[in-house]
C-alpha cells in the first residue's frame, strides 16, 4: 500500500516536472520569436531605409550655393550689438587644403568617410537609443557630409525630426558631388569660432597665416574646433584648446595618418596666436555678447547653432546705458592715467525688479583683453563691503541712530586704523557708514559676529569663499562683481534677492519664438526694515560722505570702497530701479595709482552709466518707509590716534581704507557734471581738514513700497 501510493507521488511529481518545463520552454520559445522577429523588422527597416535614402534625387545646382543665415543679437530697446558674420576670404580649392588637415578632419569627425554614403547606420542606432533613454537629443552621429547639410540647409535645434531631415539631405549629397567636393564644401564654411566661417578664415583669424602656410600643429588645432568653437578657441581658453589639439593629433597617430615622432613634436610645440581680429570692434557690447553665449549654452544652444541658425536672439541690454559705459570708462581712465593694459574698469548694471542685465563691461579694452572681470576676477571690495556687515547689525536690531566709538581698537595682535589715522569719538551708526569709518566697522562686526556677517553675505548671493576672520568687515576677501552687485540689489528692493539674466527670447527666421525667458525667482532675505534702514545710510554716502562724485541728482545710495595701496577701487549703487557696480584696479594687484578711490574713478564711471539709465524714471524716490536720522554734527576737533601701533599687520589689505572722505568730496554744485581729476584732487587739498558731516542730514520722505505687492512679505 505504501509502494503504490509512493509511485503515486512519484508520477504526479513527474508530470508537474514536465509541465514546468514546457511552460518555460514555451516562455523561451516567445522570447526567440519575439528577438528573432524584432531583429528582422529592423533589418527590414533598415533595408527599406537603405533603399529609400538610395533612391533620393540629387540637388540641383549644389555647387554654387551659398548660405544665407545670419544670428543677431539685440538689445532691448532694439538695437543690433552683434551680428555673427563670416570674414571675407578666397574660396579654397580641395586641392589647396592641407592633406594633414584632411587627415586631422576625417579622424576627429568621421573615421569613415571615405566607406559610407552618408550616413552612418550603425553610429545613428546607437545614438537613437542613447537619445531615447535620455528623453532628448544628447548624442549626435552626424557624419562630416550630415554636418555640411545641417550647415547649408537646417537650423542647428537639436530635435529627432531635425535628425531624419538631416539624413535624407546627407544622402542626396552624396549623389550630387563626389568625397572631396563635400570635404572643400564643408572646410569653406563651417564655422570655426571667433567669426571664423571656414579654414582659411581660421588659419588667419588664429594664426595670421593663409592655411597652406600652416604646420600640423596648428592644423590640428583648427580641426578640433568644430565640436565646441567658443569652448575650444585659443583666444577663449588656451589651456582646453591645446588638449583638444592634443587629442586629434592622437587620433591621427592611431589611424597611422602620422608617425609618433610627428606626434610627440606637434603636441610639444607653442601655439602663436595672431592679436585679436578687429571684427570685434563691430560688436557693440562685447563682453556681454560673451555672457549670453554662456547663457545660450546652459538653455541647450550650442555656438554653432546660435552662429548658423539665423536667430533673433532678444537680449535684457539697455543700450543706451551699454553706449555710455563704452565712452564712459575709457575716457574717464584715460583721464585719470590708467592708460597701462594691466590697469582695467569693468562694469555690472541689472533690474533690482525683474533681473534683467542692463549694461555689462568686463573691461576696458575686448581686442587687447577678453578676460572678463565681472564674472571671473575675484577682487577685495575694501570698504564697499561695509554694508554687509552694517546689514547683520541691522538684522540684529542695531539703529542706524544708535552710538558707536569711532575711536582706536585692538583685537589680538591686529588694529585696523582709519584712513588718516583720524578718529572722532561717538557717533552715530549712519554716520560712521557715511564717513567710512574702519574702527566703527570692526566694532559692529565684534558686536554681531563673524558668522552673522558672512551668512548675511550668503544669503545676499555672495558665493565666494569667505575667511572666518574680522578683517572681513574691511574687504579683505576677494568677490566677484557680478555677485556683489548683485547683493546689493535687496538693499533696493525691499531685502529680496533677484537672479539677474541676459536672454529675454530667442526666435527662429521665421519668428518663431523657441525660448521665452520665465518669470524671475525672487527670494525675500532681508528685512524690509533693514532694506530701507540701509539706503538711508547709503543715501547720505553719496549726498555727504565718500561718494559725492557719484551724485546724479535723483534718489539714489551707494558705498565706495578702496584697498590698500589702491590697488582696487569700487564703488556699488543704486536707484530704485537700477543697481550698478564699478570696480578699477590692477589686474597684477599692483598699485593703481596713488589718487585712486573708489570716491574718484569708479563713482564717476557710475555717475555716467547711472545718468543715462535714469533719465525715464525722473526723480522716482525708493519705496520705503521713513527712516528718521536724527542730525548729527561732528565735533570741531578730530581726535588722533597718539600713536601708530607698530604690530598693525601691514599686509592686511584693508587695515587702512583709503577712504578718507574729506579727500573724496565732489566740488560744491558740480554733482550733476562730470568731474575730471583736477577738479576732484583740488577739492581734495581744500577739504583735507575738514569734516564731512557738519549738517543735519535730512529724514527721507516716506513714500509708497517699490516691491510689488505679491512679492512682500511681512
Amino acid at each position: 500500500m505504501t509502494n503504490r501510493r509512493q509511485n503515486r507521488r512519484y508520477r504526479e511529481s513527474a508530470k508537474s516536472n514536465v509541465r514546468r518545463k514546457k511552460s518555460e520552454n514555451g516562455f523561451l520559445s516567445t522570447i526567440k520569436f519575439l528577438f528573432v522577429t524584432g531583429c528582422a523588422c529592423a533589418l527590414a527597416g533598415v533595408a527599406s531605409l537603405q533603399l529609400y535614402l538610395s533612391s533620393l534625387p540629387p540637388i540641383q545646382n549644389l555647387d554654387g550655393f551659398k548660405p544665407n543665415i545670419v544670428t543677431k543679437f539685440y538689445s532691448a530697446d532694439g538695437e543690433i550689438i552683434k551680428t555673427f558674420t563670416a570674414y571675407t576670404f578666397e574660396k579654397v580649392n580641395f586641392d589647396d587644403i592641407p592633406e594633414d588637415f584632411i587627415h586631422a578632419l576625417i579622424a576627429t569627425e568621421d573615421k569613415n568617410f571615405y566607406k559610407h554614403h552618408g550616413y552612418d547606420l550603425t553610429g545613428l542606432a546607437r545614438s537613437t537609443v542613447q537619445n531615447i533613454l535620455a528623453g532628448h537629443v544628447v548624442q549626435g552621429a552626424s557624419t562630416i557630409t550630415q554636418q555640411l547639410a545641417r550647415i547649408l540647409f537646417l537650423s542647428n535645434e537639436r530635435t529627432f525630426d531635425r535628425k531624419i531631415k538631416e539624413l535624407f539631405i546627407a544622402a542626396r549629397i552624396e549623389k550630387t558631388i563626389s568625397k572631396n567636393q563635400i570635404l572643400e564644401m564643408y572646410a569653406n564654411n563651417v564655422y570655426l569660432g571667433s567669426g571664423a566661417y571656414g579654414v582659411e578664415g581660421a588659419a588667419q583669424i588664429y594664426f595670421n597665416k593663409h592655411l597652406k602656410e600652416l604646420d600640423l600643429a596648428e592644423l590640428a588645432l583648427i580641426a578640433g574646433l568644430p565640436q565646441a568653437p567658443s569652448v575650444y578657441s585659443p583666444f577663449n581658453n588656451m589651456d582646453l584648446a591645446v588638449q583638444r589639439r592634443n587629442q586629434v593629433l592622437n587620433r591621427m597617430y592611431k589611424m597611422r595618418y602620422i608617425t609618433k615622432e610627428q606626434f610627440e613634436a606637434a603636441k610639444e610645440e607653442k601655439v602663436h596666436l595672431s592679436s585679436m581680429p578687429q571684427f570685434y570692434t563691430t560688436n557693440k557690447a562685447p563682453y556681454f555678447c560673451d555672457y549670453v553665449l554662456k547663457e545660450l549654452e546652459k538653455l541647450g544652444f550650442d555656438e554653432t547653432e546660435i552662429s548658423q541658425g539665423g536667430y533673433k536672439v532678444i537680449t535684457t541690454l539697455d543700450y543706451k546705458m551699454q553706449k555710455a559705459a563704452n565712452e564712459s570708462i575709457p575716457r574717464v581712465m584715460k583721464n585719470w592715467g590708467l592708460t597701462s593694459d594691466k590697469q582695467q574698469a569693468a562694469l555690472f548694471s541689472f533690474s533690482p525688479i525683474d533681473g534683467r542685465i542692463l549694461a555689462y563691461s568686463g573691461g576696458k579694452d575686448y581686442v587687447k583683453s577678453q578676460y572678463d572681470r565681472v564674472s571671473q576676477a575675484i577682487r577685495p571690495p575694501g570698504s564697499a563691503f561695509k554694508p554687509i556687515v552694517y546689514a547683520a547689525a541691522m538684522e540684529r536690531g542695531i539703529d542706524p541712530n544708535d552710538l558707536i566709538e569711532d575711536t582706536p581698537i585692538k583685537i589680538g595682535d591686529w588694529a585696523p586704523k582709519n584712513a588718516g589715522n583720524k578718529y572722532r569719538g561717538k557717533i552715530p551708526v549712519y554716520t560712521a557708514l557715511m564717513i567710512s569709518s574702519n574702527v566703527a566697522a570692526v566694532r559692529l562686526i565684534q558686536e554681531v559676529g563673524i558668522r552673522s556677517v558672512i551668512q548675511t553675505a550668503r544669503v545676499l548671493g555672495i558665493e565666494t569663499p569667505l575667511a572666518y576672520d574680522y578683517t572681513i568687515a574691511l574687504g579683505s576677501n576677494g568677490v566677484k562683481l557680478f555677485e556683489f552687485t548683485r547683493a546689493f540689489g535687496a538693499f533696493a528692493n525691499g531685502g529680496y534677492i533677484v537672479q539677474p539674466y541676459a536672454v529675454e527670447r530667442v526666435e527662429t527666421s521665421r519668428g518663431k519664438v523657441v525660448y521665452r525667458a520665465p518669470k524671475t525667482k525672487v527670494s525675500h532675505q532681508i528685512s524690509l526694515k533693514t532694506a530701507a534702514q540701509m539706503t538711508a545710510m547709503m543715501k547720505t554716502v553719496i549726498t555727504n560722505g565718500t561718494g559725492r562724485a557719484a551724485n546724479i541728482g535723483v534718489p539714489a545710495a551707494g558705498k565706495t570702497g578702496t584697498t590698500d595701496d589702491n590697488r582696487d577701487a569700487y564703488f556699488v549703487g543704486y536707484t530704485p530701479n537700477i543697481v550698478t557696480g564699478v570696480w578699477v584696479g590692477n589686474d597684477e594687484n599692483g598699485t593703481t595709482r596713488g589718487n585712486i578711490y573708489g570716491g574718484t574713478a569708479p563713482a564717476i564711471i557710475w555717475h555716467d552709466v547711472m545718468k543715462a539709465g535714469t533719465e525715464r524714471y525722473g526723480k522716482l524716490e525708493f519705496n520705503y518707509p521713513e527712516v528718521k536720522l536724527l542730525p548729527f554734527s561732528l565735533s570741531t576737533g578730530i581726535i588722533k590716534n597718539p600713536e601708530d601701533d607698530p604690530r598693525a599687520k601691514k599686509e592686511d589689505e584693508q587695515t587702512a581704507d583709503g577712504e578718507n572722505p574729506s579727500e573724496t568730496l565732489a566740488p560744491t554744485g558740480a554733482n550733476n557734471n562730470v568731474m575730471t581729476p583736477s577738479d576732484v584732487i583740488k577739492n581734495f587739498r581744500q577739504n583735507a581738514n575738514n569734516a564731512p558731516a557738519n549738517e543735519p542730514v535730512k529724514a527721507p520722505t516716506p513714500i509708497p513700497m517699490a516691491v510689488p505687492e505679491t512679492l512682500r512679505q511681512h
